[in-house]
């Protein structure tokens, strides 16, 4: 049977009207750092199968991974393990009932964005 009231129905809105919230980027940020984790563990567990295989398979692994561009996949992993963290913790918190009202869930992500890039940058220095 066909809807006869489907032209008078509003139109879901479409993402492009809404403004990007706190809330909503630091979950898909905490999606796309918990993917890029993934590609920081490929490469450390290649490292150490390559550190097994033999000197020459350390040799060509250590080169990679000590050129800019490892310290760069390295220093992007450590950014995304802290902000994973930190998110995974309010998340636990959200899990408890608390912080759940707009204010403090937007302050929660900024916080969580703050602190991230500040522990990253006290990562590298330390290590």
């Amino acid at each position: 049977m066909a809807d006869m009231n489907r032209d008078k129905r509003p139109l879901s809105p479409h993402l492009t009207i809404y403004r990007p919230q706190w809330t909503s980027m630091t979950s898909i940020f905490t999606r796309l750092t918990g993917n890029a984790l993934i590609v920081g563990a490929l490469l450390i567990v290649w490292w150490f199968s390559a550190l097994a295989s033999g000197p020459e398979a350390y040799a060509r692994a250590n080169g990679f991974m000590t050129s800019w561009f490892g310290d760069l996949v390295m220093f992007g992993s450590v950014a995304c393990l802290w902000y994973h963290t930190l998110a995974g913790v309010r998340h636990l918190i959200w899990d408890s009932g608390h912080m759940l009202d707009v204010e403090r869930s937007e302050r929660a992500g900024q916080a969580i964005v703050l602190v991230s890039v500040l522990l990253t940058i006290f990562t590298v220095i330390v290590l």
